[in-house]
């Protein structure tokens, strides 16, 4: 069977936690109490049982909703926050909200759980002194693909951004930043650029390419991949490795070029309704048994030490889950460059998608 977003969702567990895509805060007026946290994620990335055992350990209720991408995200809190109490940004996207004011400044006392992060997260350039937000996962995009499929190892961003050669079995993120992004990877230049000439050649260079792509995905692509849909994907490590475990003949590459690092984060937003249980919720999920169940679901890199003693060679040893040094040193962290530099890569992106 073909597997879906809706049957994952189903086989981690997550079919009674007050699941719902459209309207999961719809839910709290049957919850509302100081018991009840609204938490607003990415889908395929929590573990199996770790919001009922939160719900137990805690008495209380959690609304899961989920979003596609960070430009949804950031839609949903643009005016204001609608009821949540735990979002989960890109680091990018930490700052953007932070510097819109939309996010709540943690009380590390309440989260002593954080001394299990890696010194290495504690202290970003995104978020210094991590004020208003604690690591969840770190992440690197690259390419997916179907080894049988592709002519060898598609090493290059250029089989996805520049050529002809897997015309019509080609998956590229539909979220602008990061697809510019790695359009500037692909031709030399720094990932963040704010320089209007590299955006427009980016620009015309997807245009050019727009034929040869099948679809551009919202966290999906793994999907599309293992379902035969298409064979190459720009996509997170996490989730290739998620749907490796199920069928052998994918793979995953961070290309020679360089990809991009991400780091999500646990974030309150201003005028949580419940930043007391947001804060224990954080603290819960930092736990090391609570991290390393989570970890051993969605196979991303875990930012914790604590965690990652816990968990198998499989997974401290799986060179998708940590590429080598070689090549994260040519992978760059996206950075936010201010609300008019956003705007240029979502109106040329719009451009890509209407031509």
């Amino acid at each position: 069977m073909t597997r879906t977003r809706r049957t994952l969702l189903k086989d981690i567990g997550l079919a009674g936690i007050g699941l719902s895509f459209t309207g999961a805060l719809g839910a709290c007026a049957r919850h509302k109490s100081v018991n009840t946290l609204n938490l607003y994620t990415w889908d395929t990335y929590i573990g199996k049982h770790t919001l009922a055992d939160f719900e137990k350990a805690s008495a209380s209720h959690v609304n899961i909703s989920l979003f596609a991408n960070n430009d949804e995200l950031f839609a949903k809190l643009r005016d204001g926050n609608p009821g949540y109490d735990v979002i989960v940004p890109s680091n990018d996207f930490v700052e953007r909200l932070h510097q819109s004011g939309a996010l709540t400044e943690l009380d590390h006392a309440k989260i002593p759980n954080l001394a299990n992060i890696d010194p290495r997260f504690l202290n970003p350039p995104f978020d210094p002194g991590r004020k208003v937000s604690v690591p969840y996962t770190w992440i690197v995009t690259g390419i997916g693909y179907r080894k049988s499929k592709v002519d060898g190892v598609p090493d290059s961003w250029k089989w996805m951004l520049d050529s002809d050669r897997y015309k019509g079995r080609i998956g590229l993120l539909a979220e602008a930043s990061e697809l510019f992004e790695i359009g500037a990877k692909y031709l030399g230049l720094p990932a963040n650029t704010a320089d209007p000439a590299t955006i427009a050649r980016i620009q015309a260079m997807l245009l050019k390419q727009k034929p040869n792509i099948a679809t551009f995905h919202d966290d999906n692509g793994q999907d599309l991949l293992l379902a035969g849909d298409i064979d190459l994907v720009i996509e997170y490590n996490g989730d290739i490795a998620q749907v490796m475990r199920e069928d052998k003949d994918l793979g995953f590459v961070v290309p020679r070029e360089g990809g991009i690092l991400a780091s999500d984060g646990l974030c309150i937003p201003k005028g949580a309704p419940n930043p007391a249980l947001a804060h224990e919720f954080i603290n819960f999920v930092l736990d090391a048994h609570n991290s390393a169940h989570i970890f051993e679901t969605i196979r991303y890199p875990t930012p914790n030490k604590a965690a990652l003693a816990l968990m198998p060679a499989e997974y401290r040893d799986n060179p998708v889950i940590f590429p080598a040094e070689t090549a994260l040193a040519k992978c760059e962290y996206s950075r936010y460059q201010g609300q008019m530099i956003q705007s240029a890569y979502e109106q040329a992106m719009t451009r890509v998608r209407a031509g």
